[in-house]
């Protein structure tokens, strides 16, 4: 009896020096060498959800996309922002973040902008001059944005971070890249320039912006479109580019990288900290997402431009830096 006491003690021993020199796992996920598993955190299994954030004195939902490769190591976090008078359901349903984020394995967030209403619906994002409720209300977007942020690395482990929106959230995805450049490593606007005036990046960030050349709302020339319900004047397409090639001190001679019948694209390059600054323009293409199969949103009244798949080519540029 003795002598089997002392095997137990001397088993147990072992274990824990094991342990504790971590040549036994304790968990059930796969980590890299580097990876430190923080206790209270929820690990996320894949799948869709749906969670609620306090900010003040108001409740605030964001949508979840966690893809079915994901197991636990530290993946890239991409944050896809509706147009104006759409709602985080209509971005996740309709253009192709889902189905991209299940090919490439990267985890999606699709915010609510601010409502009136308390079904989140027809919501709007305070994006610098513009827009509706949340523009006129002041919401604190940016300070949504942090909190999302926050409370998706409690449930994750997150490499790096991007943002990419259409219209009013391709505009917001601008003062993101204005106001935390220390925290995206690149955003990706469709049909919404950058009207955020205090314009201040701390850093050098990489930047996409993909237009119609018809626009009939955010004019690529700049100004306000016949069909835009925002009395905004719009900052045109050109002057959000220079406007980023001097922030990030880049050349202003491009490569073009793209040439088609009905589209093309620009790169910029020799820019600080080698960031990015590319521009895809749809030269068919009105106030609308190229490469879906409609717009969601009654305001896109321009069929789809077929060119170029704006989804992919976001995720490509997303995907280098």
């Amino acid at each position: 009896m003795k002598r089997k006491s002392i095997m137990f003690t001397s088993t147990l021993l072992i274990l824990i020096i094991l342990i504790s020199l971590n040549c036994i796992r304790t968990n059930d996920y796969p980590m890299q060498d580097n990876t430190t598993i923080n206790p209270q955190m929820i690990m996320l299994k894949p799948g869709d959800y749906e969670y609620t954030i306090k900010q003040g004195n108001k409740e605030r939902i964001y949508l979840l996309h966690v893809p079915s490769s994901y197991n636990g190591n530290p993946a890239k976090l991409v944050l896809a922002f509706h147009g104006g008078m759409g709602s985080a359901e209509v971005m996740a349903k309709n253009y192709d973040w889902i189905p991209k984020s299940e090919e490439e394995g990267f985890i999606v967030a699709f915010p609510n902008g601010a409502s009136r209403l308390p079904s989140g619906k027809l919501a709007t994002w305070n994006a610098g001059r513009c827009c509706g409720y949340a523009d006129k209300s002041n919401s604190d977007d940016v300070g949504f944005v942090k909190l999302i942020i926050e409370d998706i690395k409690k449930k994750a482990q997150i490499d790096k971070i991007y943002a990419t929106g259409m219209s009013n959230g391709g505009m917001l995805s601008h003062r993101l890249a204005c106001e935390m450049s220390d925290v995206f490593t690149a955003i990706a606007a469709v049909a919404g320039t950058n009207n955020y005036d205090n314009c201040n990046p701390k850093n050098p960030i990489s930047i996409l912006h993909i237009h119609g050349l018809q626009d009939d709302h955010v004019l690529f020339y700049g100004g306000r479109g016949p069909a835009a319900i925002e009395d905004v004047n719009f900052t045109s397409v050109s002057d959000t580019i220079s406007g980023w090639l001097a922030r990030n001190s880049c050349s202003s001679d491009p490569t073009r990288v793209l040439d088609e019948e009905n589209a093309y694209c620009d790169l910029y390059s020799g820019c600080d900290n080698n960031v990015q600054v590319k521009l895809c323009v749809a030269l068919d293409g009105g106030h609308s997402w190229p490469g879906i199969k409609t717009s969601p949103n009654p305001l896109e009244r321009s069929p789809p431009p077929q060119a170029f798949s704006a989804t992919d080519i976001i995720w490509d540029f997303f995907s280098t830096k």
